[in-house]
């Protein structure tokens, strides 16, 4: 009853504005009163996920997995998923993949699509750091520490990290990021060092968890 007054008085002093433009006028705010407020838009942060190929020795090579590498650019906005870098291991044939995708699906989807060569495990995980810089000349390795799903937290491989910061000047090491898969216990770890003897070092020294397993990769991004 009270907007229907307010709207009253205000076609009564409509002027020379006319009733009709008048009346649109009073009923704008009103209509606005009622009307269902619009949706904030909201966005949830991408997810990161390492695959990991197994072609095996002397079945890929390094023109082969970057040739791959362009075609997973050119296709993965499809999917909204984008692929950061890859390391490949050429002596064991094998090759890391990393990206932010909304899931292990639409990265996959991206290698399928792409190439066809759909990775043999792919794991989400957390990372240390958004990114890294290399020195050039070094030399680049890859460790995985398989602990056991249950066995680690977040909180240990973070602690275990900065352990391995405070030691690495010691061994010209230069420990850059890792990334932590808590479903199974696995953290993986890139490493720059003179050899791949240099980097268990620094491990050994800062708390004494060593790998199962280090290789010598090079990195495409």
């Amino acid at each position: 009853m009270r907007n229907v007054k307010r709207m009253m008085r205000i076609l009564g002093g409509a002027g020379t504005l006319g009733a009709a433009a008048t009346l649109a006028l009073a009923l704008a705010p009103l209509r606005a009163e009622g009307a269902p407020q619009p949706k904030t838009a909201t966005t949830t942060a991408p997810k990161l996920f390492l695959d990991v190929h197994e072609f095996g020795p002397g079945k890929v090579t390094a023109e082969a997995v970057a040739a791959a590498h362009k075609k997973d650019l050119a296709t993965q906005a499809k999917y909204g998923v984008r692929y950061q870098s890859y390391w490949f291991d050429q002596k064991a044939g094998k090759v890391y993949c990393l990206a932010e995708a909304p899931s292990a699906e639409a990265a996959t989807s991206v290698h399928r699509e792409a190439h066809g060569l759909v990775a043999n495990r792919i794991a989400e995980v957390s990372a240390d750091a958004a990114g890294w810089t290399r020195r050039p000349g070094k030399k680049l390795f890859l460790d995985v520490h398989h602990l056991g799903a249950g066995k680690v937290s977040a909180a240990d491989v973070a602690g275990a990290h900065q352990k391995d910061l405070a030691t690495q000047g010691k061994h010209d090491a230069r420990y850059l990021n890792y990334w932590f898969d808590a479903a199974e216990g696995t953290v993986v770890c890139l490493v720059e060092a003179p050899s791949a003897e240099a980097a268990l070092a620094v491990h050994r020294e800062a708390h004494g968890l060593m790998p199962d397993a280090i290789d010598e990769v090079v990195e495409g991004r």
